[in-house]
Parts: C-alpha cells; structure tokens; sequence
C-alpha cells in the first residue's frame, strides 16, 4: 500500500509496440527494475501496434523509470518499420506524468522538462512537451505535435525545434523517432466499438464527437472550422481488422465535463444515424473509480458502489473485446 504522506506521481507511457511480446517484457522489466515504482498495468494491442503501461511512484523514481523506458525502446523498436493503426511519432509516442497525491501540476511540469532534459541530452533523441508542460499554445495539443507522424519528422524538426534533444535528423533519429513528454490531468482512454469495419463511418463520428470538429467550406468555398458535440474530447477512427470492425478512438480529457456515459450515448446515436449500431467499448488502461460510478448510475438504481460499476461494465459494453475486471482496470483499487 502506497502511504498517503508521499509525493505520488503516475506516468502513462505509450510505445510504439504491441506485438513483440519480448520487446514488451524488455520495456516493463527496466520500469520494474526501478525501486518504490509500482507497476500497475499493461495493456498492448496487436492492431494499434501499440503497449500503454501505467506506473506510480515517488517523483524522482518514477524519472528514472521512466528514462530507462525511453531508453529501452528506442534501443528495441526501429521506428523505420514500425506500422499501426494507431497515429504515432516515435518509440516511446508520448509520456506524460500525472499528480496523484501530494503533488502539484507545476511540480510535474518541473518533473516533465528535467526527464525531457535527460532524454534529449542523454539519448539523443528530439523531445517536445506537451500540456500543462507546453512552452506555448500550439504545442500544448497532442495532436499538433504529432501531425505527419513519424513518416513526417525530419520536416517537422525544421519547422518545429524540439524543446530537447538534437534538431538534425540522423540515423539514430530515424530509428528511435521523437518523444512527446508532458504534464497533465488524468485522461480516460476510451473507444467505442461500431458493428461495422467500413473504418470511413467510424472517421466521420469522430469528427462529429470530438472537441475540435472538422474543416468545411463555406458558401464562398472558404474552409471553416465547425465544432464537434463533446467538449475535452479528442477522437479518430480506427480499423481493428483483427475483430473486423471499426472504433470511435477517444480521449476523455476531463470526465468530470463529459462523461463516459456521454460519450458512449452519443456516439451511440450518431452510430444508428448512418446505418450502423454501437456494440460495446472498451477503457484503455486504468480508469478512475467515479468515472464508472457515475456512469453506473445513469444505468441503474443503486447507492452500492459494487453494482454501479457492474452496471457500467454491462451497459457500456466493457467486456465486448476483452474481459473488464474491475480489480485490474480501477486504479483506486491498485494504489
């Protein structure tokens, strides 16, 4: 049991493998070689091509396993063959840090530029802070930072100068990519899955839900930015063809604003309003226990905290894909 007492900071890193199950164990056993981190969870999939992992700690211990994460993968993964679904800019996509306890976020905004620090100086590789820990506005989305991806770097380090690290592209950069390394609030990974692998519906109800909308043209033939329904949502489509259906990929920035259940209901609706239906969903590493309470009791009548979240898990289809066990997915119940 982690003491209440202490600087507590979770780190969410997403590398660039979910398929290499050897290069995972690599990946997580240098994280787990680091003392007072605690390891919580795992999660990898084959068609994103992608492993998010979730660990605690004490701010100067989860620094370091943190460093010898990014460094591990950019050892291990050759991003000039790396494929996925799921948008990407190097081995380690991004890495951001999240106050749990005792701790502010410009105290992990400090956290985030001295790890940003030790990547770009030691490892060589471009680093770009995102977030609370974004030295201005356009970067502060993730979503800026990655555009072109990997595929487009060496254009985006003339254009952008990281915030550390080289700015010349080289064949380490080419093996390893960039970073995007930040500081923010926690963030629900959530996807909903849609009966239907044409991946172009699941694209269009992406830009309808999420928070920045889409380019149209106006009258004049001018584009002009119309935006989506949820607000602290950021969504695209993804093909899982290993199921054979498409999901509505989000990233739920503020449960507290819009809910899960929001989230769910109203990809819902747009779902049947271009032929198809919502089948389930899914939570992408761990969740806060409100978050599902709250969304249970949209579905049911209950002051008990165990039938809300079951209520959750049923009627938000959790378990579709892969079997939700509150134990290992709630993350009050891992601290």
């Amino acid at each position: 049991m982690i003491m209440s007492e202490k600087k507590i900071v979770e780190c969410v890193p997403n590398f660039s493998e979910g398929r290499n199950l050897d290069s995972i164990e690599a990946i997580t056993s240098s994280i787990l070689s680091t003392k007072n981190v605690k390891l919580l969870n795992v999660e990898s999939d084959k068609d994103y091509n992608r492993t998010v992992v979730t660990f605690v700690g004490e701010p100067s211990c989860v620094k370091e396993a943190a460093f010898k994460a990014i460094s591990k993968a950019s050892e291990i993964i050759d991003m000039s063959r790396q494929k996925g679904e799921h948008p990407r800019i190097g081995a380690t996509d991004v890495c951001p840090l999240i106050p749990v306890s005792n701790i502010t976020m410009d105290e992990c905004v400090r956290l985030a530029n001295e790890l940003g620090s030790d990547v770009g100086e030691r490892l060589g590789i471009p680093v770009y802070l995102y977030e609370s820990a974004a030295r201005s506005e356009e970067r502060k989305n993730l979503e800026n930072i990655r555009q072109g991806e990997y595929e487009g770097l060496k254009r985006k380090l003339n254009d952008w100068k990281p915030d550390y690290g080289p700015a010349e592209y080289d064949e380490r950069i080419k093996k390893s990519g960039a970073t995007v390394i930040g500081a923010r609030f926690f963030l629900i990974a959530y996807n909903v899955n849609l009966k239907t692998k044409d991946v172009c519906i699941a694209h269009e109800l992406a830009r309808k839900v999420r928070e920045s909308g889409c380019l149209v043209k106006d009258g004049a033939g001018k584009k002009v930015r119309v935006p989506g329904i949820l607000k602290y949502v950021k969504a695209i489509g993804i093909e899982l063809k290993g199921y054979s259906i498409s999901q509505v990929s989000m990233n739920l920035t503020n449960y507290e604003k819009t809910s899960i259940y929001r989230a769910f209901e109203t990809v819902k609706e747009l779902a049947k309003e271009h032929g198809t239906e919502v089948t389930g969903s899914e939570i992408v590493g761990l969740v806060p226990k409100k978050a599902l309470i709250d969304a249970g009791s949209c579905y049911a009548e209950s002051q008990l905290e165990d039938e809300l979240i079951e209520a959750a898990v049923e009627n938000l289809g959790l378990s579709q894909l892969n079997t939700f066990e509150p134990e290992k997915k709630i993350i009050e119940y891992l601290l």
